[in-house]
């Protein structure tokens, strides 16, 4: 009979909520960084410069068509060949912020094209500048239609967190892996992981359900 060791779990606990904190670290400077190139790739995709929007297409196409792993490992494994290193942290990051990114563009522009083109007209009509148009009457609407989706890719990104662990960055999938191999025990710390994995989960789940009543 199979006798499981769960005072394995609560013994390595602090390694595992640390894990967990560098899965929340990744987790927001992925979001921060991936929503400031997703705003500059929705702007650059309506631009009226066909140059500009068909790189800014180009760019989401590639991103969004290829497995994050692969880019994870294209950074991480494949850049130190052409004299461009980065640390497992960095590599992570930028990975999955350059992924996100492109995810997040198409949510932004979503955002943009739900508002009444009425209302830039009538901004166009009044001889309101570009800039003021975005800042006044396209980006106040456009964050209140984008912030559930935002939050669900947030959720997305703490889950995508887990595949770092294959370039040996030590967040919440690779501590658990590491207890694994020092104990020939898998099925405790896997559940550990998965348990913590949907304690976070679920956190921001309930925080975009309460955004959404309030929006309601």
């Amino acid at each position: 009979m199979v006798t499981l060791k769960w005072s394995l779990v609560f013994d390595k606990m602090t390694s595992l909520l640390q894990g967990c904190a560098v899965t929340m670290e990744i987790s927001v400077l992925t979001l921060i960084f991936g929503t400031i190139l997703g705003v500059v790739l929705a702007l650059m995709r309506d631009s009226h410069i066909k140059v500009v929007s068909r790189l800014a297409q180009l760019y989401i196409w590639i991103w969004r068509g290829t497995p994050l792993m692969v880019q994870a490992f294209l950074i991480y494994f494949s850049l130190p060949n052409l004299g461009i290193t980065f640390s497992a942290m960095t590599a992570g990051v930028l990975s999955m912020s350059l992924n996100t990114g492109a995810y997040i563009a198409e949510i932004v522009r979503s955002g943009i094209h739900a508002i009444d083109p009425g209302q830039r007209e009538a901004a166009k009509a009044l001889g309101m500048p570009w800039h003021l148009e975005m800042l006044r009457i396209v980006a106040p609407q456009a964050t209140k239609i984008c912030i559930l989706p935002l939050v669900n890719q947030f959720i997305a990104t703490i889950k995508n967190t887990s595949i770092l662990s294959a370039i040996t960055l030590t967040e919440l999938t690779r501590e658990g892996t590491l207890i694994a191999y020092n104990s020939f025990h898998y099925f405790e710390p896997y559940i550990a992981v998965a348990v913590l994995y949907l304690i976070l989960t679920t956190i921001f789940t309930q925080i975009a359900g309460v955004l959404e009543r309030r929006m309601a």
